[in-house]
């Protein structure tokens, strides 16, 4: 039977190159602390995510998949910070030590944290409740960081890939609605293997204001950048980008997914108007398309609460109640 420090050492430790010190002279897994310095002339970015059985995946998740979507996650926050990742570190409470499940599940986090050279520096594990807490570091120009204060009346909001494809996934794995299995597939490799826009966020320095990553639905997510920007948006529902998948569903659960959905992991970002060209040659440097859906505008007074105002193609108001993920009162 597996022992805690026998545990560490078999699946994470060694592939994390325990006890050595890495080339910018920062310490890893092996002593009671690890050792870490940001860039030369650039600011620490550190994020933390925890994801919980039967709130954030179900039971029978594929542990490869989890692995990869804990650590994905995490990075998605870097990404919309501008910042290129650095390290992690893990700590999980697990129901039962099982050899095949800890040989997948860190198999899909190694694989995504190599793929971004992102080193492995510390953690805890435990018994109980499937449980799993991830905290990222990485770097960024404090001039360069995309900081959701920083959006200006007149910035269009960009949406980078497609919406409500995770969301779809979880309809069809409750029995909200159906699809087809091709479109199955594809929204339940969204809601499992999410892909972090490190690259675009890396890409959209000096050319984005403001930027945040679509976790909880773009209706609750797009309002943190209005409150802390103290600004109002309008919103054209038509031009959400969404995948042919999610257009075969119907329009009222297109709309549900994509603007209130979450689990999507795509960034959501402002630029001045006279950027659009810059905005999507970095789209074309990484290869990810990005869609205008809106505008920025000032409060008309302070009496004015942030909101968004939701048009269609033809910019006529709609009328629509959207709530974003609340990890309290989930539906």
């Amino acid at each position: 039977m597996l022992s805690e420090f026998s545990l560490i050492d078999r699946f994470f430790a060694r592939r994390a190159g325990a006890a050595r010190a890495r080339d910018d002279g920062s310490l890893g897994i092996g002593d009671d602390c690890a050792l870490l310095a940001p860039r030369p002339g650039e600011m620490l970015a550190i994020s933390t995510d925890m994801l919980v059985e039967g709130r954030h995946f179900f039971t029978d998740v594929d542990p490869y998949a989890l692995g990869h979507k804990a650590l994905a996650v995490n990075l998605s926050d870097l990404a919309a910070m501008g910042a290129r990742p650095q390290a992690f570190t893990l700590a999980f409470a697990l129901p039962q030590a099982s050899e095949d499940w800890l040989a997948a599940f860190s198999n899909g986090l190694f694989e995504l944290a190599e793929h971004y050279d992102c080193a492995l520096i510390g953690g805890d594990t435990t018994a109980g409740p499937l449980n799993l807490c991830i905290t990222v570091f990485g770097s960024v120009p404090p001039a360069q960081a995309l900081r959701r204060d920083a959006a200006q009346p007149g910035d269009d909001i960009w949406i980078s890939g497609t919406l409500g494809d995770a969301r779809a996934g979880l309809g069809v794995q409750r029995g909200e609605w159906s699809a087809d299995a091709a479109d199955a597939a594809t929204f339940r490799r969204a809601l499992e293997r999410p892909e972090p826009r490190v690259a675009l966020g890396l890409a959209l320095r000096g050319i984005a204001r403001a930027a945040l990553d679509l976790s909880d639905g773009l209706a609750g997510d797009l309002l943190h950048i209005l409150e802390r920007s103290n600004l109002q948006a309008q919103v054209d529902v038509d031009a959400v980008p969404r995948s042919a998948a999610l257009r075969r569903l119907p329009v009222e659960v297109q709309r549900r997914c994509t603007l209130a959905g979450g689990d999507d992991y795509e960034l959501c970002f402002t630029a001045p108007a006279a950027c659009r060209a810059d905005v999507q040659a970095a789209g074309r440097e990484v290869n990810i398309p990005l869609t205008r859906i809106g505008t920025m505008s000032a409060r008309q007074s302070t009496a004015e609460q942030p909101a968004i105002r939701w048009l269609d193609a033809a910019g006529h108001p709609l009328t629509l109640t959207l709530q974003g993920f609340d990890h309290f009162h989930a539906d």
